[in-house]
């Protein structure tokens, strides 16, 4: 069904399932309305009031999309305000609200069914044979085709994550082209295998963004430890932030002022070009925070990790040399 209904659910166990399904709404609302104002809540000790507001008809015009994630947590006054709601909602706003599946306020979902509502299936792909569907049309919105014995080799080495299922079709037709066979897994698979905190390190410092989260999520799947991938980082961010500071671009020199091996010190040097000392330092920091965090500190430390990253690459961007500061 297109998703543009004023009422929407989306149900179901497969959480990549559910976040696609909502970005569909989202695609669906802002091209027939572009200036539609988002709004994303979660209904996990939402006010009632809160939601009320959010709802509430405008002054001024102009259509919402309103996202309620979660809702299998609302409490009963929030479950019920979103009840009460559904039996008028506004033309102006597509209401979507999000259940994890399962029998927690199962009735809220039935109240929309019943008012109307489009509805999302996004049951758990639990089966090898839907893993494999799953994975062929992955690799076919990509671009590419597999072989049967490739689909077989990569379901087999991946697992159930859909999530990982989709990052490893997504590589494998970046890497290989149109046709992926079994040769083609092999290969890509022993590069995974092969991934350490020190590869996640080298892509956080040259500010790989997109290569150095891929690195790191398939570190934490292979089982690399949240201590020893920080402490690559913190490494490799401290070594850059030495041969920088220095003067000399002399790597027999260097490696000699600074007791290492010439081999780290050309490795540091062509990882700290585009940083600035500043940055460094900023990154210095942010390593220092992170070795806290992963061990005991942070409620994940794979959320810890990942935000860690995400901030290097992000001062690198922002303070690395050539960049003019603001107001100059």
């Amino acid at each position: 069904m297109p998703p543009t209904s004023r009422l929407r659910v989306v149900t179901g166990e497969e959480e990549l399932l559910r976040s696609r399904a909502v970005s569909a709404v989202r695609a669906a609302v802002v091209e027939r309305h572009p200036d539609a104002e988002l709004h994303e809540l979660a209904a996990q000790g939402l006010p009632p009031g809160h939601l009320a507001d959010v709802l509430a008809p405008s002054l001024f015009g102009g259509h919402r999309l309103v996202v309620v994630t979660g809702v299998h947590e609302s409490a009963g006054a929030l479950a019920d305000a979103l009840v009460a709601y559904a039996k008028d909602p506004d033309p102006e706003i597509t209401l979507v609200i999000v259940h994890s599946g399962g029998k927690r306020n199962e009735a809220l979902v039935k109240a929309f069914v019943a008012a109307g509502a489009a509805v999302d299936e996004c049951p758990k792909i639990s089966s090898v044979g839907d893993r494999a569907a799953f994975v062929r049309n992955e690799v076919r919105t990509f671009g590419g085709r597999i072989t049967a014995d490739a689909l077989t080799a990569l379901v087999d080495a991946v697992g159930n994550d859909l999530r990982a299922l989709s990052a490893a079709a997504s590589q494998l037709v970046s890497d290989f082209g149109g046709t992926i066979d079994g040769d083609a897994v092999a290969r890509f698979h022993r590069g995974q295998a092969e991934v350490t905190g020190f590869t996640v390190a080298e892509r956080v410092l040259v500010g790989d963004r997109q290569g150095s989260i891929e690195m790191l999520r398939w570190a934490l799947q292979r089982g690399v430890a949240h201590v020893l991938i920080a402490d690559a980082i913190a490494d490799g961010v401290r070594t850059a932030a030495r041969v920088a500071s220095l003067s000399s671009t002399n790597p027999g020199e260097l490696a000699r002022t600074l007791k290492m091996p010439p081999w780290k010190v050309k490795k540091a040097q062509a990882q700290s070009r585009g940083w600035s000392i500043d940055g460094l330092q900023q990154a210095i920091a942010v390593t220092a925070e992170l070795n806290a965090d992963v061990k005991g500190v942070a409620a994940s430390a794979d959320y810890a990790l990942e935000r860690a990253v995400r901030r290097i690459v992000d001062i690198r961007a922002t303070t690395g040399r050539g960049r003019v500061p603001a107001g100059r």
